[in-house]
């Protein structure tokens, strides 16, 4: 959830026009949102703070190489266990406005920010303002016109270039569900429609009720370590830092907005975006593929009959043959071409060069175990992959009509007010 109920002194959120609701859904509210009521909208929906959700949204923007896990604590030994390097954290909390002053008093030209100048938008923009940090990021071919487009632009010039981005907007807005739009554009015209209060001169005391929840990243910049907080004008240098852990400079802000909840209270979230680990075992895997069969000509040299000798070293001939895979193979996420341009590491190389056929075979029986743990991690990554883009389209799927008419059954037939009575008396 990230609904925000109000904004940053001098960076006004962006209000779309009021539409009436039949221009904007022509088909009934107790509908589903089709693919033309998501594309016609111009609002932004809110999104969960679901890795699943972040890593679909950053494979369909084009992202490569970069996944989100969920950090589970701040302790070093937790945090020692992410994949390395970490490009950036994402966290949600109940968003307050801070001190003006810490923030810088313009953007550095190194750092990619953008400012959110759309409602719900917090999502994206947090994960924009981090990938577009990341150096020699893989971003696909549409993103990386995005950014480069977007190079020389204002933060606030930035953040309006993403809520005018159909291709951004298309994949944020794959979450959407009628419910969704209806409720955003409701929230919408009663700001439009309230009456202003009075520019206030310094921070103060605000309700609970008055605010929400909201995405800010924290992203590692030729070494400082800097808060984007697309809420406000600029973004703030956190510190400087001169080996691979930047993390600890972070540290200290999450951990004074966790102090402010009460005990028990988790209305926060921490996400990390790091080294997918897919794209090396893709590469380790093609090196080894190359090695087996460079492996495979130098036995033929040595000893011409050698085949024959794999069952009485390896076990069942057939079944190593057919889990051996030595040429290109889609299912696995390696060409041909990818197995060219691998490089073997110096000891596989001079192995493969031995003219001892008790060596080479032993070479073999390696590379095989070797093979045969790439491919169970390949299958875990994409396994975790492949649960992600369920539960996203879980997420995306709108239950809204389903949910609807079957109050309508239970009201037909007498059972809601029953329900109701009874979940009251149980304390609900």
């Amino acid at each position: 959830m990230e609904r925000l109920r109000r904004n940053r002194q001098g960076n006004a959120i962006r209000q779309e026009p009021d539409l009436p609701p039949e221009r904007l859904f022509p088909n009934s509210p107790t509908e589903p949102a089709s693919e033309d009521d998501r594309k016609n909208w111009k609002g932004f929906c809110e999104i969960e703070s679901e890795p699943a959700f972040f890593n679909v949204m950053l494979h369909e923007f084009g992202v490569r190489g970069i996944k989100v896990q969920e950090v589970f604590g701040l302790d070093a030994e937790l945090l020692a266990l992410l994949p390395q390097p970490v490009h950036g954290l994402i966290f949600l909390y109940q968003w307050r406005e801070e001190d003006p002053s810490d923030q810088e008093t313009k953007c550095s030209e190194r750092v990619w920010f953008a400012n959110q100048t759309i409602e719900n938008a917090c999502a994206s923009v947090a994960l924009l303002n981090i990938v577009n940090n990341v150096p020699d990021a893989k971003l696909g071919d549409s993103l990386e016109l995005f950014k480069q487009s977007t190079q020389n632009l204002t933060p606030a010039a930035r953040g309006n270039c993403i809520g005018d981005s159909d291709f951004i907007r298309k994949i944020h807005n794959s979450f959407a569900r009628k419910m969704d739009m209806l409720d955003a554009d409701l929230f919408l015209k009663g700001k439009a429609t309230k009456k202003p209060t009075k520019t206030r001169k310094r921070l103060a005391p605000v309700d609970d009720d008055d605010v929400g929840f909201h995405f800010i990243a924290f992203v590692p910049v030729e070494g400082q370590v800097w808060k984007l907080d697309g809420l406000e004008k600029q973004p703030q240098m956190l510190g400087s830092y001169s080996t691979g852990d930047w993390l600890y400079l972070v540290k200290p802000f999450i951990e004074s907005c966790i102090s402010k909840y009460e005990e028990g209270q988790i209305q926060f979230s921490l996400l990390a975006l790091v080294h997918d680990p897919i794209l090396d075992l893709y590469q380790s895997l093609a090196a080894n593929m190359k090695a087996v069969q460079g492996l495979s000509s130098r036995l033929e040299e040595v000893q011409p009959d050698w085949k024959g000798f794999v069952a009485t070293t390896a076990g069942d001939e057939a079944s190593v043959e057919h889990n051996l895979i030595v040429c290109a193979n889609p299912d696995f996420g390696v060409d041909q071409a990818a197995v060219d341009d691998a490089t073997m590491d110096t000891i596989t190389q001079e192995s493969i060069r031995s003219s001892c056929f008790s060596s080479l075979m032993t070479t073999r029986q390696k590379l095989i175990d070797q093979q045969a743990d790439l491919r169970a991690s390949i299958s875990a990554e994409e396994v975790l992959s492949k649960t992600d883009k369920q539960r996203a389209a879980d997420r995306r799927h709108d239950y809204g009509p389903l949910i609807q008419r079957w109050l309508r059954l239970l009201i037909q037939n007498g059972s809601l007010k029953a329900l109701v009575e009874k979940a009251e008396q149980e304390g609900y």
